[in-house]
């Protein structure tokens, strides 16, 4: 939020930034994949049911809820767009840690941030055409080339360095999240300047915009899990799943593929979902969490 006012008031600061974003993204996803193994894609198919549940919801709810808010505030359009980009987009990577906080599932939601991130590929660019191919030119295969890029390649790379050498770099594993969350404040910080002059006109109508969305996803992921009979660390982890979205893939694509206002929504979306993710955890924290074999 700091560098977000920083920006706001000296964006000359940030714009010249602007082409470091996929970069950037890239190494975001470098530094997650470092801290998965092949156990955590093994472990899909120790739990299939719950682990489609959580991409269901993920790629299902979020783009449909983003719509449907985006229609009811009348949003316009470049903001409709960069709304159900972000919705579209996979499991965040600050999901883990807050679902660790939230003494949820762990194992759980690092495959299904894994799963959700290597769907993404297709699936990314394919519903963001499904809800607004007919507004607005989506590149589908060019968008999946550049997931492919900058997510899913990164992340395999990562992953095999921490198989062959994650002992080595153990030291420096405690650093990577430090980085990636410098290198996510910097990203919001550079779309934030560069739609300085916008953000006075519509600021209000996007924030509460990304509060409904986020809310209805952490909502939507707890307690239809709950209806469905999962004990309470599944629930609350597909809530944080479904709730946190990859927003940095979302101004990845945006800035690329369409504006700088498209980007806005998943610039703030990062803001917000980990202000009420931590929010959600600290109250699940002072909760006795009951589980069931």
């Amino acid at each position: 939020m700091a560098f977000s006012w920083v920006a706001y008031l000296l964006p000359e600061i940030f714009i010249d930034f602007k082409p470091v974003i996929i970069p950037l993204l890239s190494v975001i996803m470098f530094t997650m994949g470092m801290t998965l193994s092949l156990d955590d894609f093994k472990r899909v198919l120790q739990a299939p049911k719950v682990i489609g549940l959580g991409v269901i919801l993920q790629y299902g709810l979020m783009p449909l809820f983003a719509f449907i808010i985006a229609k009811v505030l009348h949003l316009p359009l470049e903001l409709m767009v960069g709304l159900i980009l972000v919705g579209a987009c996979p499991g965040g990577t600050a999901s883990n840690v807050m679902c660790f906080l939230s003494r949820g599932d762990v194992a759980l939601s690092i495959s299904l941030t894994a799963v959700s991130t290597i769907l993404a590929v297709v699936l990314t660019p394919f519903i963001t055409w499904l809800y607004i191919g007919q507004e607005v030119v989506v590149p589908i295969v060019s968008m999946m080339l550049t997931v492919f890029k900058i997510i899913l390649l990164p992340v395999f790379l990562g992953v095999v360095i921490n198989r062959y050498l994650g002992v080595a770099l153990q030291p420096i594993k405690p650093f990577l999240p430090l980085f990636a969350m410098a290198a996510i404040i910097l990203i919001i910080a550079i779309i934030v300047a560069l739609n300085v002059q916008q953000l006075s006109q519509i600021a209000l109508a996007i924030t509460i915009a990304i509060m409904l969305h986020n809310s209805l996803g952490l909502l939507s992921g707890y307690w239809l899990a709950k209806a469905l009979g999962y004990d309470e660390r599944v629930c609350r982890t597909l809530a944080i799943e479904v709730g946190m979205q990859n927003s940095g893939l979302g101004v990845a694509l945006a800035t690329k593929y369409f504006s700088a206002m498209v980007a806005l929504p998943s610039a703030l979306f990062s803001i917000w979902h980990n202000l009420s993710g931590s929010l959600l955890a600290s109250y699940w924290l002072s909760k006795k969490t009951n589980t069931k074999d």
